[in-house]
């Protein structure tokens, strides 16, 4: 019992190098690469979406009801330590991260629903994150007793998300609508340029942080692995049943298997004080989902 309690008190005590600086940089990443994906979005695709409401109801139930609850039954039986619990629920409540519409593009997906999805669901995570984070993470008491001692204001993270990704993604449609010419110009530099810079920056934290991960890498590498795995899973598996065909299949297991853990990560050092075993999960996270994206979109791509 003591060793246990020893450990918990290690992992919580894990402290990733994060300074203000680097989140700043981290939140200014986030919002040009939103502005970036903006650029290709037109009012058009979401009356697309509107149009076609079947497949918008898969995709954000796949995304926003599915994945958070079914990962709140996976956490009641694997029992995770609950700073990593919570890890999961926050990666499972945020929207899918913006590299999935290139690699829905590579899988041989549906690229013009991709981006849509994205679109939709940047929109409906500035509700569903701050409801669905505090709505599981509530319901199972470990993680409830983290919330209790953070205080997690909604309206503070609704504030901050709308800041990051609502804000860009308006600003990107406007700039699109009424100088398309130019959005298409800056599109071809800035998307390349803010994901390089996105990479660096997860370069930069990885090297900083290079004797956490290697110390403690090894308390999260499976729980990643599995939980991004189940996510693909859910997000294929929901579009099948649904009897979508295999391109739009691709297309929603990328949206729903590739998180926006950035923002994660921005909420954690945010809202958690860069509670240790949310960090660490949150991070891994972020470096996994851009490998098995760029693996299972290969697959995928060269099957086709």
């Amino acid at each position: 019992m003591l060793l246990k309690t020893n450990l918990n008190l290690q992992i919580d005590d894990i402290k990733i190098n994060f300074d203000t600086e680097a989140l700043w940089m981290l939140n200014i990443a986030l919002a040009i690469i939103m502005f970036g994906v903006a650029l290709g979005i037109k009012i058009d695709d979401f009356k697309r979406l509107l149009k076609n409401p079947r497949i918008l109801f898969i995709g954000m139930l796949s995304q926003f009801i599915l994945l958070p609850s079914l990962t709140f039954f996976a956490i009641l039986l694997i029992k995770p330590h609950p700073s990593f619990a919570l890890g999961m629920m926050m990666v499972a409540a945020c929207p899918g991260g913006n590299v999935s519409n290139f690699y829905s593009k590579m899988a041989g997906g549906n690229a013009a629903l991709s981006v849509s999805l994205t679109a939709f669901a940047t929109i409906i995570c500035i509700v569903m994150t701050p409801f669905n984070l505090q709505f599981w993470g509530s319901l199972h008491e470990p993680t409830n007793a983290i919330l209790k001692t953070v205080e997690l204001n909604p309206y503070e993270l609704f504030k901050l998300v709308l800041l990051i990704l609502g804000i860009p993604l308006i600003c990107g449609m406007l700039v699109n609508h009424y100088h398309p010419n130019m959005a298409e110009k800056i599109n071809k530099v800035i998307r390349p340029f803010s994901i390089m810079v996105f990479l660096v920056l997860i370069i930069i934290a990885l090297y900083d942080n290079v004797h956490v991960f290697k110390n403690y890498i090894h308390l999260v590498f499976f729980l990643v692995i599995f939980h991004n795995v189940f996510a693909y899973i859910i997000g294929y598996a929901t579009a099948k049943i649904f009897g979508l065909n295999k391109q739009d299949c691709k297309t929603i297991s990328m949206e729903t298997g590739i998180q926006n853990s950035g923002l994660g990560l921005l909420l954690i050092f945010g809202f958690f004080n860069g509670l240790g075993g949310m960090a660490l999960l949150a991070a891994f996270w972020g470096v996994w989902d851009v490998f098995s994206g760029m693996v299972l979109a290969t697959y995928w791509g060269r099957k086709q």
